[in-house]
């Protein structure tokens, strides 16, 4: 779903983790402290264990930093560096220069738990109706993903903290977003659902270039939970035909307006979790004007 040129990518490094004690960092169900149940089998882990027993994510990204660092002196064919580190993010990321095109990698830590989903996923992923309760059941059924991800909302910011990820699920309810399975197939309709999607983080992304500090707290993120809201919303494939493609994309992007209005945006997984925080209002309201100009004149930042 790149837009534009495609020169950002995301690899997730993913480790195995037998079983692992979560505890909610806070109410909003995404974010928790790690700790390991009795004898680990993970005892090479213990090193990053904070004197709380807590799994430290800044601990291991730091390791991590140091040996893709060292890593990447061995590239002798072409000039890759890594970026200085930005606060709160648990992406390492390399930049990678031409030929042909300047690319950046971001390498995410994540720990890939086998156990159940926490209860703060009980009611999310409400995909019945559009891709059924038997797709639901395999989806829960996978392992947990954690990503090392700093909890802002922690008064003292200790970089233990980890943010469950549903990444890879996400992209399987993109590659198979029908109700009918053959949707976009060769051999069956296709749908306008991903261009919906990819004409709105287009809009997103070329605000955010024109209005870099009122918009940067939103992400293509936003755009993407709203848009699976949306595919539960209207779960026929029928309300999604290619030749009405105006028309979707202006019922998407309806909700998405709402959800500003609302300042209320639950993420797709974890329900509890608000993305539009009622505290971000302000931020809210100027993405909702800016978005309704572009509507009521035509998109003219379509043309620019």
């Amino acid at each position: 779903l790149q837009i534009s040129e495609p020169n950002e990518f995301d690899i997730m490094l993913v480790m195995p983790v037998t079983r692992l004690q979560l505890d909610e960092s806070d109410d909003t169900g995404a974010y928790y402290y790690l700790s390991f149940k009795r004898n680990p089998k993970e005892k090479y882990l213990n090193r990053f264990l904070d004197e709380d027993g807590k799994l430290s994510a800044f601990k291991m990204l730091q390791e991590l930093r140091v040996i893709i660092k060292k890593e990447v002196k061995n590239i002798i064919n072409v000039e890759v560096t890594v970026k200085r580190k930005k606060a709160g993010s648990p992406a390492i990321t390399l930049q990678i220069k031409k030929p042909p095109a300047e690319i950046s990698v971001d390498i995410i830590l994540a720990l890939e738990v086998q156990q159940s989903w926490p209860p703060s996923t009980q009611d999310g992923l409400n995909i019945e109706r559009w891709l059924g309760r038997k797709v639901r059941r395999e989806f829960r059924n996978k392992p947990i993903y954690l990503v090392a991800k700093q909890n802002k909302a922690e008064k003292a910011l200790k970089g233990n903290t980890w943010r469950l990820s549903f990444s890879h699920i996400e992209k399987a309810m993109l590659n198979n977003h029908g109700k009918e399975k053959t949707c976009c197939e060769s051999d069956g309709a296709k749908c306008c659902r991903k261009d919906c999607l990819k004409l709105l983080k287009y809009l997103l992304e070329r605000l955010k270039t024109r209005h870099a500090k009122e918009l940067e707290k939103f992400c293509s993120y936003h755009v993407k939970t709203a848009f699976f809201h949306s595919c539960v919303i209207w779960p026929s494939d029928t309300e999604w035909q290619y030749e009405d493609l105006e028309y979707c994309f202006q019922k998407y992007l309806g909700h998405f307006l709402r959800c500003l209005q609302d300042s209320q945006l639950p993420h797709f997984f974890i329900p509890q979790y608000n993305l539009l925080s009622q505290d971000d209002k302000a931020s809210n309201y100027f993405l909702l004007r800016q978005i309704n100009y572009q509507l009521n004149n035509g998109f003219p930042i379509f043309h620019q």
